[in-house]
């Protein structure tokens, strides 16, 4: 492919990869870029939400022009704990992804329907044979296989669907902990786009990444159905199994195959609890536009860094998740949850942003555990040591 050799090339067109690239054109529009996606559109087939708080107001001018709905507050609900939370909640949709992308990047600087066959620190290959050369090549592929990672696994199946009547939803429904538990911890969520359209996911956390789709679809037909909601069509489905970080190394999942720079969750750059990476991907994003030296080498050194940093700052968060896989009974894992959302507000989104305090984690872990001592204490202590970074 004919272009500039001194291009910035970003392999893979998800959320982190569009998110650098829409970055880089509005605040080095002087950097020569080319964005590649496999598939025919960018994006893929996604819904994405974030807390009002999970994104820095500064940041806010890359990601509002995506946002398709917001809400004011958004409930809770857990057997002993029922809450509406007056925090902004913000959903985007991923044909408004493409759509913007597709706006913001002149055509030599976009290209889909690409399959890459192999990186290299000055350039791709393509599964057709084809090169293309640059001084800085960024992979932003998806996960791939997290190598040095100690992995729980979020899975879930969600359905945009429309329902022939209203359904009355007036918020999202983030956490509905009131459904079966048997598995371990699940919730159903939901998202009223409007009167007649809502996504409905069934999402349970599991130390398996493997997912049975027709059986979590099954469960929204029932829950559906449980909620009196009356019939209604899929628009679209999704399906994903995220990450859940409990421990590991993240030097080594940077340091196996060429020293190509990454993005999102190959990166590791995903918040250790909820596997989301949204808040990351804006971050990393503007950390990368603001880079003088725009090289594989220098992208390289700087992105790790930044992964290291992030993963020594989150270790409670592993923690935590080492107490809800490893030490909670699995039917009871749900009263971690519960017991958080007692909490104020703050608290509750400082934890999401991956901001938590001192007074934050000391906050979260007061009061009568939730979990059999002993476990909590091997899960803490021992269940699962870390390598130094």
């Amino acid at each position: 492919m004919a272009g500039d050799p001194n291009r910035l090339i970003i392999a893979g067109g998800g959320l982190s990869g569009c998110l650098a690239a829409l970055a880089l054109a509005k605040l080095r529009p002087e950097v020569p870029i080319l964005l590649i996606e496999q598939g025919e559109r960018f994006g893929g087939n996604h819904i994405w939400s974030f807390f009002d708080p999970d994104v820095a107001p500064e940041a806010r001018w890359l990601v509002d022009p995506l946002i398709e709905r917001n809400w004011p507050a958004y409930d809770i609900a857990f057997p002993k704990r029922r809450r509406t939370i007056p925090v902004g909640y913000n959903s985007i949709r991923s044909d408004r992804l493409d759509a913007l992308t597709r706006s913001a990047l002149r055509p030599e600087q976009r290209r889909t329907g690409a399959v890459i066959d192999r990186l290299a620190v000055d350039h791709v290959l393509l599964a057709a044979g084809e090169r293309i050369d640059g001084a800085a090549i960024i992979d932003a592929r998806g996960p791939g296989d997290l190598v040095g990672l100690d992995l729980g696994w979020q899975k879930f199946v969600g359905r945009l669907l429309r329902f022939e009547v209203p359904h009355g939803l007036a918020r999202p429904i983030v956490m509905d902990g009131l459904v079966d538990q048997s598995e371990g911890y699940r919730f159903v969520y939901c998202l009223p786009f409007d009167d007649h359209r809502m996504l409905v996911e069934d999402t349970y956390y599991s130390l398996s990444p493997s997912l049975d789709a027709a059986a979590l679809g099954a469960r929204i037909e029932q829950y559906v159905a449980d909620r009196g909601w009356g019939p209604a069509a899929i628009e679209s489905e999704e399906k994903g199994v995220l990450p859940v970080a409990m421990g590991g190394s993240v030097e080594t999942l940077w340091t196996g195959g060429a020293p190509i720079p990454r993005l999102g969750l190959r990166g590791g750059f995903f918040h250790p609890t909820t596997g989301y990476s949204l808040p990351d991907a804006v971050r990393i994003a503007l950390l990368l536009a603001d880079q003088k030296i725009l090289t594989t080498a220098a992208l390289h050194e700087r992105l790790m860094a930044e992964a290291k940093r992030l993963w020594r700052q989150r270790l409670f968060y592993r923690l935590l998740d080492r107490m809800l896989l490893r030490a909670a009974i699995p039917d009871r894992r749900y009263r971690l949850l519960e017991h958080f959302y007692r909490l104020d507000p703050a608290l509750i989104h400082r934890f999401y942003a991956g901001h938590s305090t001192l007074g934050d984690r000391i906050g979260i872990l007061s009061g009568t555990p939730p979990v059999p001592i002993g476990s909590a204490i091997w899960a803490l202590a021992g269940g699962g040591r870390e390598r130094k970074q």
